[in-house]
């Protein structure tokens, strides 16, 4: 019997599946950059100046990257930058850098505006802009109402996750407004893949070499586990769904996603909440007067579910998972596969997504 281990929040847990029921176990692909090479992608990086650097999302790949610049100002006895972060990920963040002559400090929302910020991510995909860069990030922090223009240019109601679509010029031309540099990365599951340093507005252009590590064309399946593989992305629910839209191509109709998110901080976006409070209809989604953050992921989620059933492995309360949101509750990976083997037979095969944020199915 093979032995699958896939991530669930900070820790990994194992997926018991025979071998006659494994069609096959997908990963992130791509040659990841040596030290010396990403160093030497970061030499643009002017750090005579004062820098302060704001950490968006705190991957292995981000922290990496930061590391390697931190490095390079003990080299050249250089002030090392400040760090900032929300508030949520100052105790992750001050874990990762240890070192006590760094200052990591929690972001004000107020320090925008300063010319002296580098805003870091990984790049990532994303439903409504095809793509998760540092400017659509920026984008859904800071303008409500560039976000309402966004989400009315969406094509239709199903996410676009590594596609083209005209929803990230929105993003583009917000960011331009801002004297920011931004350091964005794209990675795999064992590390970096690309380095791209400059404007939001330019550095967003190293997304377009993401779909060449990520796209799978593995055909459609009726069972389909999926593990998000970064902690960042499953930390809420609505963070999570990313990874479920970047393998609904590869869902039979009337199949079974099986999604592994642990949730430990809940829904993660206004618009679940108000819906199951009572307070979001689905009609205000398709017309709505104000963008409420998260409306899209409900929206996708809502159609998709009328194309295949949705499992989750999480921590969420079945009155939301199952209640309202419609979802099939499982308290762990052998419940979710032995409902699979009652549901679908003995015999039935899955596939298996190691990397869910990380990927594109065909």
């Amino acid at each position: 019997m093979p032995e699958i281990w896939l991530s669930y929040g900070p820790t990994e847990v194992v997926l018991d599946i025979k071998a006659e029921n494994l069609e096959k176990q997908i990963e992130t692909k791509g040659t990841n950059l040596s030290d010396s090479e990403i160093a030497s992608k970061l030499q643009s990086v002017d750090l005579t100046k004062p820098t302060e650097i704001v950490i968006l999302e705190s991957t292995k790949a981000v922290q990496k990257a930061i590391s390697i610049l931190l490095e390079a100002c003990n080299q050249k006895s250089l002030p090392k930058p400040r760090i900032l972060v929300d508030r949520s990920n100052l105790h992750i963040v001050k874990n990762m850098f240890s070192d006590p002559s760094i200052s990591i400090s929690e972001f004000d929302n107020s320090q925008l505006t300063g010319t002296n910020l580098m805003f870091v991510g990984e790049i990532e995909f994303d439903g409504l802009f095809g793509y998760g860069t540092v400017s659509t990030k920026l984008l859904r922090r800071f303008g409500k109402e560039q976000m309402l223009d966004a989400y009315e240019k969406k094509n239709d109601n199903i996410p676009h996750p590594g596609e083209d679509v005209a929803t990230i010029e929105v993003a583009k031309r917000f960011t331009d407004g801002f004297e920011i540099s931004a350091l964005e990365v794209t990675a795999n599951s064992s590390g970096i893949v690309d380095v791209s340093v400059g404007h939001p507005s330019s550095t967003m252009v190293l997304a377009k070499s993401l779909p060449l590590t990520a796209i799978n064309e593995v055909g459609k399946h009726r069972v389909v586990f999926i593990s998000t593989g970064k902690e960042t992305s499953n930390d809420t629910f609505s963070k999570s769904l990313s990874a479920l839209w970047n393998c609904a191509n590869a869902v039979k109709e009337e199949g079974l996603a099986i999604l592994l998110a642990e949730c430990k901080n809940g829904l993660g976006s206004e618009a679940i909440l108000q819906y199951v409070d009572g307070r979001m209809s689905l009609d205000r989604l398709r017309n709505p007067a104000k963008y409420v953050a998260g409306m899209e992921n409900l929206l996708y989620l809502t159609e998709i579910q009328k194309q295949f059933k949705i499992g989750i492995v999480s921590i969420l309360p079945q009155y939301y998972a199952k209640d309202k949101l419609a979802l099939i509750p499982f308290g762990g990976t052998k419940e979710s596969m032995e409902y699979v083997l009652k549901t679908y037979g003995e015999r039935q095969k899955a596939v298996i997504v190691s990397d869910g944020s990380r990927v594109l199915l065909r």
